[in-house]
């Protein structure tokens, strides 16, 4: 029985794409679903905290902590200098939302090079492990991103390459689902979080430049919609999704015998 669709094709492409799609987007109504998307739920959570956090230390500023509470929020503790600009707070700010764009977009993009399957996974598995030990300071924190690192690294360690690049996509699309899955809490001026009111980044945003909390939250939607449009155009671009040229006979001589048989 043939195939639907041809090896490396662009309708394949399309349909694993869609798979990851309907997993991420499935995984938490199925039986035991919750339980399962906990881990991934977190690493959202990781991404847009480390996004706070190295946002700060790439601006000359400083970063603490971090913390992940059990419903998976969760928060980053950075320190601004007296003498920074207000505009360095409100792009601390804009990090943590822009984080899971930037990530996800890059995961779809590293989906579409066979080579840079393994070495991606890897690279996350070290991530996560050396921002638990230096940042992370909370008990779930502790213990579901190293849960998180372990089932990649398996991935990258045992896993097909089908499978390598499957979750790529599915932690892409991960990533894409917690930025717009969140818009109530963008268009939310102040947040709750470990029982404490706090401003939402959105809310945080407007404090220092100016407009609507409501705009920058549209304009964050809007620039995360836009790269991961890129990413997925990229990715499926056709001249990324041609099969491997067929492997030449070592020597002209064993070429001839090749076809006399």
């Amino acid at each position: 029985m043939s195939s639907l669709v041809t090896p490396g094709s662009r309708a394949e492409a399309i349909g694993r794409l869609v798979l990851a799609g309907l997993v991420v987007s499935l995984l938490p109504v199925l039986p035991f679903g919750d339980v399962l998307a906990y881990p991934f739920l977190i690493l959202t959570t990781w991404f847009h905290e480390m996004g706070h956090g190295l946002t700060a230390l790439m601006l000359g500023q400083e970063f603490y902590r971090l913390a992940i509470f059990p419903n998976g929020s969760g928060v980053a503790e950075y320190a601004i200098g007296g003498n920074a600009p207000r505009i360095v707070q409100a792009a601390i700010a804009a990090g943590g939302p822009l984080a899971p764009s930037v990530v996800g977009a890059g995961l779809i993009v590293a989906s579409a090079h066979p080579r840079a399957w393994r070495p991606v996974l890897w690279a996350m598995v070290a991530a996560i492990l050396v921002s638990t030990i230096i940042w992370v300071r909370s008990a779930t924190g502790w213990w579901a991103l190293p849960v998180a690192a372990a089932v990649l690294g398996l991935v990258a360690w045992r896993a097909s390459g089908g499978f390598q690049r499957f979750t790529l996509q599915f932690l892409g699309l991960t990533a894409a689902w917690s930025v717009f899955g969140a818009w109530r809490y963008f268009l939310t001026e102040q947040v709750v979080i470990d029982r404490q009111v706090q401003l939402s980044d959105t809310g945080a945003i407007a404090a220092v430049v100016g407009l609507p909390f409501w705009f920058w939250a549209g304009a964050i939607l809007l620039v995360s919609g836009a790269m991961f449009f890129a990413a997925l155009r990229y990715a499926l671009a056709d001249k990324r999704r041609r099969p491997p040229p067929r492997k030449l006979p070592a020597n002209v001589l064993q070429f001839k015998r090749d076809i006399r048989r």
